[in-house]
């Protein structure tokens, strides 16, 4: 049987430390904020250049874009609180197998887009997700990525946000998005566009346009120190 005062303490408890976990990623967000803001300004400093588009746009509580030459860099904190399946390594680790709680966290997903795709509202593009910060009640942090996102950051016992981590994921997620080329799609996937395609193309193009197919996020079960 269910007693309602076990069931009140563990609502109170799971309610707090969700609480806790939003507010720590809020200020988290809050900070790679201004740090991606600092960033994009010395680089225009860096390149003098008004051809490369650099600039930061402010959506709100949750959500900043940063156009850097052709790309699109988006920032997004989830609102909600997550924890992790039971196979993940995060539960191997002696940090969470002392405190299970130290295993719910918020998360801060970045997006790369082509600017294009955004400047002339290209609604059938697609962009790809490069990385997802995952951050505790404690401070700590740890990504899953691409390239060096997913490799420079896998300390969740030790790693404890501060300025130069937010630097750092900054630059290596300019890094990679730079690096992503942009690919031609295979002829096969072009080679039909029907009469309703063709008319809209001069306000929207409608065949989707992306920088590669084929991608996948598939570092679910990589080791966490």
């Amino acid at each position: 049987m269910i007693e309602k005062k076990d069931l009140a303490e563990l609502l109170k408890k799971q309610s707090l430390l969700k609480q806790d976990v939003y507010e720590v990623t809020k200020d988290t967000f809050g900070k790679m904020k201004i740090f991606l803001s600092m960033e994009i300004e010395e680089f225009r400093e860096l390149i003098p250049n008004e051809r490369v588009r650099l600039s930061v746009i402010d959506k709100g509580d949750f959500e900043i874009q940063a156009y850097i030459g052709s790309d699109l860099l988006v920032f997004h904190m989830h609102t909600n609180v997550f924890s992790f399946p039971k196979e993940h390594s995060i539960w191997k680790t002696s940090y969470v197998e002392e405190d299970d709680s130290r295993a719910y966290c918020g998360i801060i997903n970045i997006y790369n887009f082509l600017a294009d795709s955004f400047l002339q509202d290209r609604l059938n593009d697609s962009g790809y997700l490069i990385g997802r910060i995952f951050v505790n009640k404690d401070n700590h942090f740890f990504i899953e990525g691409q390239g060096h996102l997913g490799t420079q950051f896998r300390d969740f016992i030790n790693g404890e946000l501060n300025d130069e981590h937010f630097c750092q994921i900054i630059r290596h997620a300019i890094h990679h998005s730079v690096n992503f080329d942009l690919l031609t799609p295979p002829y096969d996937i072009v080679n039909y566009v029907s009469v309703g395609d063709m008319k809209m193309m001069s306000s929207s193009l409608n065949l989707k346009t992306a920088k590669r197919l084929g991608f996948r996020f598939s570092n679910e079960n990589d080791e966490i120190i």
